[in-house]
């Protein structure tokens, strides 16, 4: 129960209001520590509840320790826009009850909007690496009064290539701060060189790895021919599963396009997500997919960190992702909070071995299907290569084959692929005529004359 971390009565109360009661397993190995003071570097899946696992928190501490005359206080950094106006509408939601105020910093908006809502001096901002920097190098931004800086999603962000732009803003952060770094994933080499950098003495919690299988989520593979065929399958699976939300992944803005215009030809009402759009038509498709206006959402991997849209129930991966962490982010938009949810990736001949990649890397294998509807030619390899004793048999086979295929040119025998006939042996010469005791020739008996 969350009563049992001690947080404020008005967070209390908003969270009854909101249906929570139960704390996640990452909400009840965080919070305790970040309302005691410490730094904390989290590793939990996607859709497990991070987001309330450093803002209530941090909220408490907020409302417990008010400071009206100092400035800023807390910032939050985040790797997209989407994520960044999610997060805001949260802190909204569980400051419902308090005084506290925040505000957005991301990209796409006026500038000059943005640097009048700072100089009123908001509790917490919320924003991408980028702006946030923008407006700190037009002295927009002071952190000296910030008691907690926050990353989520910080592998994803230095994914993105925010490393320099991350550590160039923790410099300027107030050096006794706390910092709480959460991810999806325990990341490689650049993320923990910025952990070590933004940290001190961290308590580290990883709740899960990113590799287990999400029990929710069930997952599929269909095999296809070519994108004609992915276009039919597509097609095929949006008229005929049952679903209230989808989302299309592909992995270029150009494909997104493409398929969407695809989509709209045959009068379905899709919007299309990416990093080009305006920030305009970002949030209306965002705002019409979860207020069920539209069903079918085409987006890259841009909507895959941090969205959680309720009733999302099937993701279909148009194209497969390159990696295993991006097809856990791209599924973890369905299955969450207790909801079951169906991902199905739609696989060509190319893309076999990066399908085979990834469920090496999760430790699990996708159940195959076919749709009678389109039942294509591609099936996946016809043979895989063997192993052991099998690849050895197989070799010494291969060798005895050669070596006979090579005998039998020697002796010219003609083959598949056609060489010279085979040469008519010489004949001996004729044996010399020892009758007479002398080694003379034989001669030919005389023809008769006529």
């Amino acid at each position: 129960m969350f009563a049992e971390f001690a947080l404020h009565e008005r967070l209390l109360k908003v969270l009854a209001e909101l249906g929570f009661a139960t704390p996640t397993p990452v909400q009840a190995a965080a919070i305790p520590l970040a309302m005691a003071g410490r730094d904390l570097r989290v590793t939990a899946q996607t859709g497990s509840g991070k987001t309330a696992a450093f803002l209530l928190p941090l909220l408490h501490y907020l409302i417990e320790h008010p400071d009206h005359r100092a400035g800023t206080r807390a910032v939050i950094l985040l790797p997209t826009r989407e994520l960044a106006r999610q997060t805001q509408k949260t802190i909204e939601q569980l400051a419902t009850y308090t005084f506290i105020k925040s505000e957005l910093i991301t990209g796409g908006e006026d500038f000059k909007v943005q640097a009048a809502r700072m100089r009123r001096n908001p509790d917490i901002l919320v924003g991408t690496p980028g702006r946030l920097l923008e407006h700190q190098d037009a002295g927009h931004l002071v952190l000296d009064d910030l008691v907690a800086l926050v990353l989520d999603e910080a592998d994803r962000m230095l994914d993105m290539g925010f490393k320099d732009d991350v550590l160039r803003l923790a410099q300027h952060c107030n050096a006794n701060r706390q910092t709480l770094l959460f991810s999806a994933t325990p990341g490689g080499e650049a993320l923990t060189q910025v952990a070590a950098a933004v940290l001190r003495d961290p308590q580290e919690l990883m709740l899960n790895s990113v590799r287990d299988a999400h029990e929710r989520i069930q997952h599929q593979v269909i095999t296809a021919d070519d994108i004609g065929h992915k276009e039919a399958l597509l097609r095929w699976l949006l008229d005929n599963e049952q679903y209230d939300k989808a989302i299309v992944f592909t992995n270029t803005r150009e494909q997104a396009d493409r398929l969407g215009g695809v989509l709209r030809t045959h009068l379905r009402k899709v919007f299309v997500l990416h990093g080009e759009k305006d920030q305009r038509l970002r949030k209306l498709a965002l705002d019409r997919l979860r207020s069920g206006e539209i069903k079918v959402l085409v987006a890259t991997d841009v909507a895959a960190r941090g969205l959680d849209i309720d009733g999302l129930d099937l993701v279909i991966n148009f194209e497969v992702p390159r990696s295993g962490d991006e097809y856990l982010h791209r599924v973890g938009r369905t299955g969450r909070l207790g909801n079951t949810g169906l991902a199905i990736t739609l696989v060509a001949a190319h893309e076999w071995n990066l399908k085979a990649s990834i469920e090496r890397y999760l430790r699990q294998s996708f159940e195959q299907r076919l749709i009678e509807a389109h039942p294509g030619h591609y099936r996946g390899p016809k043979k895989l290569k063997a192993s052991g004793k099998a690849a050895g048999s197989k070799k010494k086979k291969l060798k005895k084959a050669e070596a006979k295929k090579n005998e039998t040119k020697r002796a010219g025998v003609k083959t598949a692929k056609g060489t010279s006939k085979p040469k008519a042996p010489k004949r001996a010469a004729a044996a010399p005529d020892t009758r007479d005791g002398y080694a003379t020739p034989r001669k030919k008996p005389a023809r008769p004359l006529d």
